[in-house]
């Protein structure tokens, strides 16, 4: 009787992992010994960092999308529905349809949203650049912005921590390039008592907001926005005005992980740090986004952590115990102008040193916004 792991997600981390699962064991997928199933409603595949290129009138969002199945290796049986329950106990995962597909193995890389309401106000005052609609209607707000100020709100967590920085930073250096700077106010808000959750990346705009003439607030935990009068409360009891409001709102975990309790009141799986197994199930992991893990919610990490998954449950398939570990590395590039970029890299016991941006390593990340189709299909 052939084992079957059951993917839930199809986004960067479900595609991944069953691409490179299918990639490690071609023979027992072809014989039917083994059966990857990938579940996921969203025929199209979007390069979600490319939002931020969209939003600054940089990119057009065609070159951010691919179909679905285009990204999948042959073996790989997608079952194009959104997962509605997952009930552990029968090992099992019910779709919209109301079909239940059974596993051995259940991967969760169901990820992670963002929550528009989730501060009053926000979806009438406010904008964002963390959907695809939301990108491009900052779009057009931003290219009729011709004088005032913009404020920029974070809530945690949130996806890749360090695009509320780049979005600053390139558009900083656009306003420049426009001759607009000196109309626009720019200020950077951030709910801690530094300016990054990661110290050195703290550390290093710290330097930078001051030479680009960026203001800046920290303990700013935003309660409420007042569409109307322009203006937004935080929990410290302050308020600040705006003319344009760009925010990051806090995600939560996926529906379908709330439904089924698997997660906490948010809806982010409690997770090995480890080994990625879903704590309390030996038959289950969860990465990327999905997880409670206080780590970067980035592509990088899905992509590192795809990697240990897959080789443990190669490991399991064939009666083995899992012995591969997440050593919690993430690498991230951080646009830093227009033209100009910088990077890190970091892990469990090494911390990030971002360098001075240059534009090699700018070209660099444009040149992985490319090579991602290829590493969804685990070339890479």
């Amino acid at each position: 009787m052939a084992q079957r792991v059951v993917i839930v997600g199809s986004g960067s981390g479900g595609t991944m992992v069953a691409n490179r699962l299918v990639r490690a064991i071609p023979e027992d997928v072809r014989s039917g010994k083994v059966e990857v199933v990938l579940i996921g409603a969203e025929s199209t595949h979007v390069y979600q960092p490319g939002f931020l290129y969209i939003a600054l009138g940089q990119a057009q969002p065609e070159g951010f999308k691919r179909p679905e199945t285009d990204m999948l290796l042959p073996g790989v049986q997608w079952v194009p529905e959104a997962a509605t329950k997952i009930d552990p106990t029968k090992k099992s995962v019910q779709v919209a349809s109301g079909r239940t597909i059974e596993y051995d193995f259940l991967v969760l890389a169901t990820g992670s949203v963002p929550d528009l309401d989730a501060i009053p106000g926000f979806r009438e005052g406010g904008h964002s650049f963390y959907t695809l609609e939301e990108s491009l209607r900052l779009r057009d707000a931003l290219q009729s912005f011709d004088h005032g100020k913009l404020l920029l709100i974070i809530g945690v967590p949130h996806k890749c921590p360090v695009a509320p920085l780049e979005f600053l930073f390139m558009y900083d250096d656009w306003l420049r390039r426009t001759g607009k700077r000196d109309q626009i106010e720019l200020e950077y808000t951030y709910p801690i008592s530094r300016l990054h959750s990661l110290q050195p990346v703290s550390d290093w705009i710290d330097q930078l907001f001051p030479e680009r003439n960026i203001k800046f607030q920290t303990f700013f935990n935003v309660e409420t926005v007042d569409p109307v009068k322009k203006v937004v409360y935080t929990l410290e009891g302050e308020e600040d005005n705006y003319d344009l409001l760009v925010g990051i709102p806090p995600h939560v975990g996926a529906q379908v992980i709330r439904d089924s309790k698997l997660g906490d009141r948010d809806g982010w799986i409690p997770t090995d740090r480890l080994t990625l197994k879903v704590k309390g199930y030996d038959n289950m992991y969860a990465i990327g986004d999905a997880t409670d893990l206080p780590l970067s919610k980035a592509g990088s990490t899905t992509h590192y952590e795809s990697e240990v998954v897959v080789k443990n449950l190669v490991h399991e398939l064939q009666g083995e115990k899992p012995v591969v570990l997440y050593d919690g590395k993430i690498y991230c590039f951080i646009e830093a102008g227009l033209d100009q970029a910088t990077h890190i890299s970091f892990d469990y016991n090494h911390p990030p040193e971002p360098s001075n941006p240059t534009a090699t390593v700018h070209w660099f990340k444009l040149a992985f916004n490319e090579m991602y189709w290829l590493s969804l299909r685990g070339l890479f």
